[in-house]
């Protein structure tokens, strides 16, 4: 037998403690508070919830929106409704006082299904852009140009581009052997995190990360951002101030919702030195806070989904009569607006 190599040594030791699961400590410096964000973080996924299944309640119940406009505000409140489930079920779990481990295979999911939804919501936001320019830039042809088969074909290869992307990343970064410390530095498995624990030399890895990260969202911010730019020129050229402010008011709501998903992207992949405590609160804020507040926007902001969200409120039982000639008014306002 010949003699026992130093990468025999290393390859032995690595089979013999590789790791099978992992441990989420959490956010950091909140080891006494975990109770007051146990509660907090439940009221906001139960509040994420109710705004995606209200919103979507509106929006099918009014034969007015049934178009591929308030079709993609339908799928992006599916979207913030499944969102939060990829990280948000464990951390509650471990903030109630169980158990802070994590398997192999659940975290493998975890950011798998995270990134499944953030590049769906990426693609989605473009799609959206580019029906609001459809419908602004050649608003005659409108019907035409966003066929009920042409919008069926984005909203499906929006989910199917963001499969393939997060296959590839989840692809890319568990092929890796982790072998080391199993304590991931946030409160659920990610890409940064996770090529921290790996034993090998992630140099090439977390390259081809940060392209593939950064090339997606920045393709797309630069469609939206053409887009947008070719709006506001069309809307300038329109004579009317009400018709004005009626296009602005619809295409604001949409660029808060971008601004709000694109923020903590940057803040978290694209930042050249990491924080554990900046990211879990970026985190936070991009897993829990956005998706609640974008139906707060849209429903704040359109006048269409407004006076819909009224009608369902009442007749649920949650608003008076008196609110129906306030509610009948805006929406012929916004009718002789258009």
């Amino acid at each position: 037998m010949g003699p026992f190599s130093r990468s025999d040594f290393l390859t032995g030791v690595r089979n013999a403690s590789v790791v099978t699961e992992f441990i989420l400590p959490g956010i950091p410096h909140t080891e006494d508070l975990e109770t007051m964000l146990f509660v907090l973080f439940s009221s906001f996924c139960l509040f994420t919830l109710m705004e995606s299944l209200l919103t979507l309640l509106a929006v099918v119940s009014s034969i007015r929106l049934h178009t591929p406009m308030y079709f993609f505000l339908c799928q992006l409140s599916v979207c913030d409704i499944v969102f939060p489930s990829g990280s948000s079920p464990k951390m509650l779990f471990y903030l109630s006082g169980n158990s802070r481990a994590i398997s192999y295979a659940g975290c493998m999911s975890q950011l798998s299904f995270y990134h499944f939804l953030g590049c769906t919501e990426c693609f989605l936001y473009t799609v959206m852009a580019y029906d609001h320019f459809v419908a602004i830039c050649y608003r005659l042809r409108y019907t035409i140009i966003m066929s009920h088969r042409v919008y069926a074909i984005l909203a499906m290869e929006t989910s199917f581009s963001g499969c393939i992307q997060a296959t590839f990343l989840t692809t890319l970064t568990f092929q890796l052997s982790f072998c080391g410390p199993n304590e991931v530095d946030c409160f659920f498995c990610d890409i940064p995190v996770m090529l921290k624990l790996a034993c090998a030399d992630t140099s090439a890895l977390e390259m081809a990360g940060f392209i593939s990260v950064g090339l997606m969202p920045l393709s797309c911010f630069l469609l939206i951002l053409t887009s947008y730019s070719r709006i506001v020129y069309s809307i300038l050229q329109i004579r009317s101030a009400e018709g004005q402010r009626h296009a602005f008011s619809t295409c604001s709501a949409h660029l808060t919702a971008i601004l709000l998903f694109y923020m903590p992207v940057v803040l978290i992949y694209l930042r050249p030195t990491p924080s554990p405590w900046i990211d879990a609160a970026v985190q936070i804020l991009n897993n829990l806070v956005t998706p609640m507040l974008n139906h707060l926007i849209y429903s704040l902001r359109d006048k269409e989904v407004k006076s819909s969200l009224r009608k369902v409120l009442r007749q649920l039982g949650f608003l008076p009569e008196h609110c129906r000639e306030r509610s009948v008014a805006n929406t012929s306002t916004a009718l002789h607006s258009l």
